[in-house]
């Protein structure tokens, strides 16, 4: 009888090794991602107000501020906090950038440009937990220290020559993915990127943020990675005139 009972307990922990091993070989793809937030609010709003183009109806927003403001209260309520995957914490931050900057419009609105509020990235109006934030700040004291240069293609500041504002929310499920379709349609769109083997016009985000995409190289072996052709090193550089008129 204690034999029988020996070596089912010694079965036991086998299978369960051989179950512990099995879980650890299992491909990313089925490991089931968890998000830590919930954006679908916000998802709502983006596929209601804004254009498979970028195209953002303001005037959908306003009328939809309650709904705008509630999902700006949720993201004052949940914090990231150091249980969060990197991943987590950036969504929800591209996500809060993006928000509050509609926000930002449809409390001014309307206007034809975000250059017609005063000092708009430094207004400290984000009240996030216990901390008020400015547009700035969360751009470059948390977005930018994450050492991910796709966030600038994530992340709109609400100008037709800004990359286009996704109609669907950042989430930790498809953010590798979101981020980079969106370098790549921003560098493939002529009306804000001209990109040849031998010569670039580019935006002037490369030029404001250089050092964020020289991570990995250079300019180029950045461009190269997204560009639909291949940029020589030697290619001759120029900036496309930035603009600000709003991307409505």
């Amino acid at each position: 009888m204690g034999f029988s009972i020996l070596m089912l307990s010694m079965a036991l922990v086998f299978n369960s090794i051989d179950v512990y091993k099995k879980e650890l070989n299992r491909p990313v793809s089925e490991v089931e991602i968890v998000e830590v937030f919930n954006h679908s609010d916000w998802n709502v709003l983006l596929q209601q107000h804004v254009s498979e183009k970028g195209n953002v109806n303001y005037k959908g927003f306003k009328k939809d501020e309650l709904k705008l403001k509630s999902y700006l209260t949720s993201l004052s309520k949940d914090m990231p906090n150091d249980s969060w995957s990197k991943d987590g914490k950036m969504a929800y931050w591209i996500n809060a950038y993006n928000a509050f900057t509609i926000q930002l419009i449809t409390n001014n609105y309307p206007i034809s440009s975000i250059k017609d509020i005063e000092n708009p990235w430094d207004i400290e109006f984000i009240n996030l937990g216990d901390k008020t934030f400015s547009l700035n700040e969360i751009e470059h004291e948390i977005l930018r220290k994450m050492n991910d240069p796709r966030i600038h293609f994530g992340i709109v500041c609400a100008s037709v020559s800004c990359p286009k504002l996704q109609n669907a929310a950042f989430e930790v499920s498809n953010l590798d993915s979101k981020l980079n379709s969106a370098t790549k349609e921003f560098l493939a769109d002529p009306m804000r990127n001209n990109l040849t083997e031998n010569s670039i016009e580019i935006s002037k985000i490369f030029k404001w943020f250089a050092k964020d995409f020289k991570n990995e190289g250079s300019l180029i072996d950045f461009l190269n990675k997204y560009a639909e052709i291949t940029i020589s090193q030697n290619a001759k550089k120029s900036y496309k005139d930035y603009d600000w008129n709003l991307n409505e």
